[in-house]
């Protein structure tokens, strides 16, 4: 049996045995990416080049898109080489790059969703003090924090991780390298420091799930209990909800599904359904954030709209040029 001094590189899970489907699904992996590095890629220019966007929100708002586009470029571009060239290995370097990036960025997003419904509760419940208790250089701060303590939730899982010896082979049920996978690998009896691991990464997630739903709670109490004139109250529940509801969704897709992979036993583990899950928490949600960012936000919806009809005003003009 190798151990993980002889482990050179990993074999990783295989979409499909047929060659059409693995390029079908090329080309959805492709589309995917595509349009994830293209919302995300729109709205943090947006925010970064417009001083219309540059409240506490959208400093956020920048720093989550920029943490979408780094976890989607951790797990998908090497899912899609794979299913192109019909490869399957990854080596252990890479491998242990993709298990730091993947929980650093995974981590850093879940803190500053934490931020962002607290912004939004401040906001809501507090607005007298929202210059106050959301100044410049505490949302520094918050944004440093979650992304310092990403890195080091990360690095502490990492090593506690690949430190273990890996003797069950070296193939990973899953199509790219994820803490949970390589565990499995492992044949150390130190379970204290695998069941560290998994409780560690569970408290982080329910306790951002919990601060989260915590202040959304509070803004649709503070929004009720507001007198009901000329449709305010109305208007201001409306708003309440476009916010609100669809950031829960797509955080309850995302932790719900982590904690799965994480906790599902042994038995039910399947090389497709493995696939579907971590589908769910590390795609879906960098390709769905922007729509749901820009939803959010009627100033960044004005500001998109001009930076594309710039684009497209400029686009045509160069298309006349060239053709007179």
């Amino acid at each position: 049996m190798p151990n993980s001094s002889s482990i050179s590189e990993f074999l990783l899970l295989a979409f499909a045995d047929m060659r059409q489907l693995q390029l079908l699904l090329f080309w959805l992996l492709l589309g995917i990416y595509l349009a994830a590095l293209l919302g995300n890629g729109l709205i943090s220019t947006a925010v970064a080049c417009d001083h219309r966007l540059h409240t506490p929100m959208d400093f956020f708002l920048l720093n989550l898109t920029l943490l979408d586009l780094g976890c989607i470029s951790t797990t998908l571009p090497k899912a899609m080489a794979s299913a192109l060239w019909d490869t399957r290995d990854i080596s252990y370097a890479g491998c242990v790059a993709q298990c730091f990036f993947f929980v650093f960025l995974m981590s850093a997003e879940l803190y500053l969703l934490t931020a962002v419904s607290y912004d939004r509760y401040v906001a809501t419940c507090k607005p007298l003090h929202y210059g106050i208790l959301l100044g410049s250089r505490a949302c520094a701060t918050m944004a440093a924090a979650a992304w310092g303590t990403g890195v080091l939730h990360a690095l502490l899982n990492t090593i506690n991780t690949f430190s273990l010896p890996l003797c069950q082979g070296n193939v990973v049920d899953q199509f790219f390298c994820e803490i949970p996978q390589i565990l499995r690998l492992s044949c150390s009896h130190s379970y204290l420091r695998e069941i560290w691991a998994v409780v560690a990464a569970i408290c982080l997630a329910f306790g951002c799930f919990v601060s989260i739903l915590f202040s959304y709670v509070q803004i649709f109490m503070t929004v009720l209990s507001m007198p009901s004139e000329q449709g305010r109250q109305k208007a201001l529940l409306r708003r309440a909800r476009l916010v609100s509801l669809p950031h829960l969704a797509v955080l309850s897709l995302l932790i719900s599904t982590g904690t799965f992979a994480y906790l599902k036993p042994s038995l039910i583990s399947s090389p497709s359904l493995d696939p579907v899950v971590a589908v769910l928490y590390s795609v879906v949600p960098p390709a769905v954030n922007p729509l749901i960012y820009s939803m959010r936000n009627q100033e960044l919806k004005d500001v998109l709209r001009k930076m594309m009809s710039r684009t497209c005003f400029s686009s045509s003009e160069m298309f006349i040029s060239l053709h007179k």
